[in-house]
């Protein structure tokens, strides 16, 4: 990546320090401490949903500006580890479901697992050190996301924002990482809820990481996605309350996988001047 690439990451909302460390971490990682890296780009994505927009982006740069192979051992490993803990998470939910016969309560977070160390980490330490905090990181917000919603709406916008970025620009052997499949999932579910559908802000938010991420997603699991869009149909169905803006995107994006991911002409002249007025 040349200069000019670097200066098209938008971090002129950082204060000077933060901003040279940032610029720093793009052209040489290994000069930085990048547990702070990492650190700095998972806060910032919490509160500025443009720059979560992009952090994947700057996440992705710095780990191939480091010149590093990924440790497919390590993250295996985590793939296991936290596929496991959403399993586990989406198990218990779905017996407590059976007791009660209705609606489930949270079940107590999954335990944490850290990462194992291994001599592949210890020679790869610094481009492991960015993995594991940022991975680390987003599975703490992941286990907390509920307590994050109540705290902070757009905090919680900006997470599953952040989170897809993740999820689209990170790759296991050109592939996307299976660690986050679930976890993804478990987020856009969240979104179509009933009392999410009646947020504006959360609608939009699912509609656009839909775009992002929808047709992966789709191909890593496409029993959830049926799942997933059964959930939107009644949502849209059901009077609901819903505002007319959201019943327009929940449409739009019905219609954009039942057209195979793609907007058609007709569509997009439909829905975005419908948008636009």
């Amino acid at each position: 990546m040349g200069e000019a690439g670097r200066e098209e990451y938008k971090i002129q909302s950082f204060d000077a320090e933060t901003q040279q460390l940032l610029k720093t971490a793009l052209k040489d990682p290994g000069a930085v401490d990048l547990e702070k890296v990492a650190n700095v780009i998972v806060d910032h994505s919490l509160q500025d949903r443009v720059f979560s927009k992009e952090a994947g982006r700057m996440c992705y740069a710095i780990i191939q500006v480091g010149g590093l192979a990924e440790d497919r051992e390590l993250l295996c490993k985590r793939h296991f580890e936290w596929a496991e803990a959403s399993q586990q998470d989406r198990d218990a939910k779905g017996r407590e479901k059976s007791r009660t016969g209705g609606t489930a309560s949270a079940p107590p977070p999954p335990p944490h697992y850290p990462l194992p160390g291994s001599q592949a980490e210890s020679k790869q330490a610094g481009q492991s050190v960015f993995r594991r905090g940022l991975l680390n990181r987003l599975q703490q917000e992941y286990q907390t996301r509920e307590q994050l919603r109540a705290r902070s709406l757009q905090g919680w916008v900006c997470y599953v924002t952040f989170i897809c970025n993740i999820f689209d620009y990170l790759r296991v052997n050109n592939m996307p990482m299976m660690a986050l499949v679930n976890p993804v999932y478990d987020c856009l579910f969240r979104l179509a809820q009933p009392d999410s559908l009646n947020e504006e802000e959360e609608v939009d938010c699912l509609v656009l990481q839909l775009h992002r991420v929808g047709e992966q997603l789709e191909k890593m699991n496409g029993q959830r996605m049926d799942e997933l869009f059964v959930l939107i149909r009644d949502g849209f169905l059901l009077p609901t309350g819903l505002g007319s803006l959201a019943q327009l995107l929940l449409l739009e994006i019905i219609e954009f996988r039942a057209a195979g991911w793609k907007t058609t002409p007709a569509a997009h002249n439909y829905y975005y001047s419908e948008v636009s007025d």
